[in-house]
Formats: structure tokens, sequence, C-alpha cells
């Protein structure tokens, strides 16, 4: 079996659908013997339980999990620590999550703490994101908040990243480092 870095950062961006999970998850039990799902979503109405229902059965019985839509950098600090690497999915979930319930004013506070966690993280984090400004602009303002935050952010942790990862099509393109494994390449 390879191994990763033990402390290795990988960003994982795509659109909707694109395979980003999917290839998380595949690398994550490919490369490490313990870890751990971050889940950010809040569950909200019977269209989003039917999504985290299938999300969830699509992990295998090793998998751990945590659910902490707002909390993420203090949860990778205490709750973590244990696991070889922690897969959080997804990071634009929880900005919508901080935008909509701490407000546009903390954003930034809350990215900062991200971003602190990440550089001093003791074990691999693997975080899936949506690249959410290749499309149209949003006609409301909250939407063009959304999209601009997430860029930001999005640059942010990939200039921390070992690795970033761009899905497309279920296929990954490497941005940043390169496959660890062939079969990390071809779905």
């Amino acid at each position: 079996m390879p191994q990763g870095n033990p402390k290795e950062l990988i960003l994982v961006l795509g659109g909707a659908r694109s395979g980003k999970s999917s290839w998380a998850l595949k690398y994550v039990e490919e490369i490490y013997q313990s870890y751990v799902f971050l889940a950010t979503a809040r569950v909200r109405d019977e269209e989003m339980a039917e999504r985290v229902k299938l999300h969830k059965n699509s992990r295998g019985p090793k998998w751990n999990l945590l659910e902490e839509p707002l909390e993420v950098p203090g949860t990778i600090r205490a709750k973590c620590g244990s696991y070889d690497c922690v897969l959080v999915d997804c990071l634009t979930i929880w900005l919508s999550n901080v935008m909509l319930e701490k407000g546009d004013e903390k954003v930034m506070t809350y990215g900062k703490a991200l971003l602190e966690a990440l550089a001093s993280r003791p074990q691999a984090i693997i975080l899936v994101s949506n690249e959410v400004g290749m499309g149209i602009v949003p006609e409301h303002a909250l939407g063009r908040r959304f999209r601009d935050y997430a860029g930001f952010m999005n640059q942010e942790v990939a200039k921390l990243a070992d690795k970033v990862v761009f899905m497309v099509a279920g296929l990954p393109m490497f941005l940043k480092g390169g496959p660890d494994s062939p079969s990390l390449t071809n779905p």
C-alpha cells in the first residue's frame, strides 16, 4: 500500500457532481490506515437528508464520522488528533453555514482560524471544496458574496496545500503536486 505524507494537505476542487468526494474517499482509503470524515452539512429538509444518507452509504465501515457545521478549525484541533487523516467535506457548505449563521463579518475570522488549524495540523487533511467561480455571475448579492468568499478561501487553502486536484467529469487533474498511486488517476 502506498504511504502518503503523514502531514500532507490536499485540496480537491470541482463543480457539482464532478467526482470530488468519490476521489477523496478513494485516496484516503488507499493511502491511510485510520481516518475520519468531518461532515459540514446541516440537514434542513428531506432532499438534503437523502443526500446525506447516500453520502454515508458511499463510505465503508472503516470510516469514523464527525459532524460539525461551524467549528471546523476547533474540531480539527480538538477531536481529530488520533487519526492519520481527516477528510473535510465540504468547505463551501461550511462557508455558507458561517455566512448564514454568523454573518459576513465573521467570514474572515473563521477563515483565518481554518488556515491556522491547517498550518499546524498533526496529520494529513484532505479538503473538498466546490469551484463556484466558473459559471454565471449570481443574480443576488448574497450569491455574489458567497462566490467571492469561496474563491478567496480556495486560493488561500491552495497556497498552503501540498496538492491541489481539480475534478472534471470524474477525472482528476493535478494542479499542484501529483498522484501517489497510478490508480488515483484513473476512475
